[in-house]
């Protein structure tokens, strides 16, 4: 089982960072190989820095085993306290230099815990979610067309039901904000056996990139200025603050002992912050959090191409 899900998971890792490298074209990934002291975890980083597009990529698959679950899991579980667990999966986040290009995020994982005596408890997680820092109709609609494509196979709610939980897990309670348009989001998936739910964290994974790579391609070469440049680095603080204070994986990874440059590499290179900033009325930075940042049916909605 475990050598299954390891099997795919480096060969997606790697699939991306191919699909990355091509986009970009100036800059190759830098590999870094990972192990921690006995035989508890290993992974596979990969760093691309400084492209001509991507100011900082990051894929990364790691495997970590230990005795005990951390808080960060037996809180919502309380049932998983004093097992044994082995985790795995492939987590990414890409930070463009363009303002006019989004932020992603995938991730996809496989837990599995064990006690003497019991049955083992596994499940899979993961999704896709986008960060724009200049929203646009039509790549609002694309990513969450994807989102459904990758999910439709599965029945006809599954887009739905992750789609609302990805609003709800990214949304930022001390800002009153969400992160950014959502996407997908699912966890604690064990139901219909596991072959099935294999079948779907593997449609999730592959999905990705799909989602991701037009969007990029349509966006890239678009002219900014300062101004623009300016407003990513302020978004880019939402991010951080998300990251440091209600992402899963990164509290997971920290209390689990992981490794710690693997675990940050989702924080942006540069970031800033301003005292009570306000967009101003009318303007494009206004639009975002007026039209985008809020959740909303993407597949649906009316279409109105915005121009910049």
């Amino acid at each position: 089982m475990i050598e299954k899900l390891q099997k795919y998971l480096l060969m997606l890792q790697s699939d991306i960072c191919e699909q990355f490298e091509q986009l970009d074209g100036k800059v190759k990934f830098i590999k870094d190989a990972w192990k921690k002291p006995n035989n508890t975890g290993n992974g596979l980083t990969r760093i691309l820095v400084n492209g001509a597009v991507f100011e900082q990529a990051g894929v990364n698959f790691s495997i970590i085993r230990s005795n005990d679950m951390p808080a960060s899991a037996t809180e919502l579980r309380p049932e998983l306290a004093g097992r044994s667990f082995t985790a795995l999966g492939v987590s990414l986040v890409i930070h463009p230099h363009n303002p006019y290009v989004p932020t992603s995020h995938a991730n996809v994982r496989f837990f599995i815990a064990k006690k003497k005596g019991k049955i083992p408890i596994w499940w899979f997680g993961g999704g896709f979610d986008l960060t724009p820092y200049y929203g646009f109709d039509e790549d609002a609609i694309f990513w969450h067309q994807s989102a459904k494509q990758a999910c439709d196979l599965f029945g006809k709610d599954v887009y739905l039901k992750y789609k609302k939980w990805c609003d709800d897990y990214f949304y930022l309670k001390h800002r009153n904000e969400q992160r950014g348009i959502g996407g997908l989001f699912f966890d604690d998936l064990n139901e219909g056996g596991f072959d099935k739910c294999f079948a779907f964290m593997r449609s999730v994974g592959d999905g990705y990139i799909k989602a991701y790579q037009p969007i990029v391609e349509r966006r890239k070469d678009t002219s900014y200025t300062d101004h623009e440049r300016q407003f990513q680095l302020y978004r880019r603080g939402r991010y951080v603050e998300f990251n440091l204070v209600y992402d899963r994986g990164t509290l997971f990874g920290l209390q689990t002992g992981g490794r710690t440059e693997s675990i940050l590499m989702s924080i942006p290179p540069l970031v800033r912050w301003q005292y009570q900033y306000q967009p101003e009325p009318g303007s494009q930075e206004e639009r975002l959090y007026t039209r985008f940042i809020q959740p909303q049916d993407w597949i649906n909605i009316s279409f109105k191409q915005n121009e910049i």
